[in-house]
C-alpha cells in the first residue's frame, strides 16, 4: 500500500478511538436470498385486475343463446361487430343501444367501414320473438350485409 492509503487508514483508527471505538466495527452480513415478497405482491394485483377487466372486454349485451346439438365454436378473438337482441326486442350493437330496426343496416353499414375485417356476429336471446330475429336479419339483407353468423350454445344429447 501507498504510504498514502497506510496514513488515511491510520487517522481513521485514531479518530475512532477518539470517538470511544477501540474495537473495529464488524459489517454486517450480506444476504444472499432474494425477497420475493413485493413481486407476489404485484402478480396478485395484476391477476385481480384481468379478472375484473376481462369480463368488460367482451363487447355486447348478455343474453341467453339458444342451445343446439350441432354446435361450431368461434373462438372471441375480438374481431366482430356484434348485434344483440333482448328478451324483450331490444337491439345492441356492441354496447350501443339501436333505437330502431331500420336504423340497424345503417349502423351496421358504419361500422363495417370503419373496419371492414370484422364480421357480423348476431346473438339473440332464446327467449326474443322470433318476429324482432327475423326483422333485424332483413334489416341487414337490405343492407347488402350476407355474411351473418349467428350465435348459439351448445345444448348435450341428454338435455
Amino acid at each position: 500500500m501507498s504510504g498514502k492509503g497506510k496514513s488515511r487508514i491510520e487517522r481513521l483508527r485514531a479518530l475512532r478511538a477518539l470517538a470511544g471505538e477501540e474495537h473495529e466495527r464488524e459489517l454486517p452480513d450480506v444476504k444472499s436470498d432474494i425477497n420475493v415478497t413485493p413481486l407476489v405482491d404485484v402478480v396478485l394485483v395484476l391477476l385481480i385486475i384481468f379478472m375484473v377487466v376481462t369480463p368488460l372486454i367482451a363487447s355486447g349485451v348478455a343474453v341467453d343463446l339458444p342451445r343446439t346439438l350441432h354446435h361450431s365454436r368461434k373462438p372471441d378473438d375480438g374481431k366482430d361487430i356484434i348485434i344483440s337482441i333482448t328478451q324483450d326486442k331490444r337491439l345492441y350493437v356492441g354496447s350501443t343501444r339501436v333505437a330502431k330496426v331500420e336504423d340497424l343496416g345503417r349502423t351496421v353499414s358504419n361500422e363495417r367501414r370503419r373496419y371492414p375485417d370484422k364480421t357480423i356476429f348476431l346473438k339473440a336471446d332464446a327467449r326474443a320473438p322470433f318476429g324482432a330475429v327475423r326483422q333485424a336479419m332483413d334489416a341487414l339483407q337490405k343492407a347488402d350485409i350476407e355474411d351473418v353468423v349467428i350465435g348459439t350454445e351448445e345444448r348435450k344429447k341428454d338435455q
